[in-house]
């Protein structure tokens, strides 16, 4: 693909300028092979848990009814060596579509407010588990939590959502700058593919900010948190061009912040 020889140099030169770091491109660790025997969710999924680089974990809590966000995951883990946790196979527990939220401990119809939530003992079950793979594939301090999730709201149809946890405003426009010069160098020589929009909290207003996840869910125990709202078409016809984009700016991004912590 023509955007993806240019997306690492170019961006980061921008991100070295902004940060006034340097040389801050390593290595990638090898992601192991994924454990499918996980404990299995009551009566639903099962977690899939692959080991990576400490600290750095990507989650799919929402594997299959937030639709190819389990494939994203697992391709992001790949590239950008993190670990992962992908939840699989959790599917609708009544007729009205209700869920478990996994990544906090409720129940709810997707898309519904918080308010709309309720806490039950079950859900709670599913979140300890989930919180328990999150804990061992981070082996060790939680550094950068990323959630990918997905939606088909007609108003985020043209965007990607960014909800943070832990970042500055500044870091947050940084981030937000990255992102979008990543995406630019993907797109060229692309005209077919979406030039979707950037929101990033707090520069941004979101349709989606993780608010419950962020007080009573996984967002809220790591240093630094994201957390990734996908459109369809970034899930479905352009996947394969949004996951390279997604695997080239967090794979950027998460080094900047190793390095300003001089790890």
């Amino acid at each position: 693909m023509p955007g993806r020889a240019t997306a690492p140099s170019v961006v980061l030169g921008l991100a070295l300028c902004l940060s006034g770091c340097a040389g801050l491109i390593g290595g990638k660790e090898p992601v192991s092979v994924g454990d499918a025997s996980r404990p299995p969710l009551p009566g639903q999924g099962s977690f899939n848990v692959q080991k990576g680089r400490p600290g750095y974990v990507i989650g799919a809590p929402h594997g299959t009814t937030d639709s190819a966000t389990d494939l994203i995951g697992f391709e992001l883990a790949r590239r950008t060596g993190f670990s992962a946790v992908v939840v699989t196979g959790e599917g609708s527990l009544d007729a009205q579509g209700r869920r478990y939220n996994v990544n906090r401990p409720t129940e709810s119809v997707a898309g519904d407010p918080p308010r709309a939530e309720g806490e039950t003992e079950a859900a709670r079950r599913v979140y300890d588990g989930y919180g328990r793979s999150v804990a061992e594939a981070a082996q060790g301090p939680l550094r950068v939590y990323v959630e990918i999730h997905g939606n088909g709201h007609q108003d985020t149809a043209g965007r990607v959502e960014i909800a943070t946890v832990g970042l500055t405003m500044e870091e947050a426009w940084r981030l937000k700058t990255l992102l979008e010069l990543v995406r630019d160098a993907h797109l060229r020589g692309q005209p077919e593919a979406p030039k979707l929009e950037i929101f990033v909290e707090p520069v941004d207003t979101l349709r989606y900010s993780a608010s419950a996840s962020k007080s009573g869910g996984l967002l809220g125990r790591s240093e630094r948190s994201l957390h990734i709202e996908l459109p369809k078409s970034a899930r479905t016809t352009y996947r394969d061009t949004y996951t390279a984009m997604l695997g080239d700016f967090l794979t950027q991004w998460a080094d900047l912040q190793a390095s300003t912590r001089g790890k």
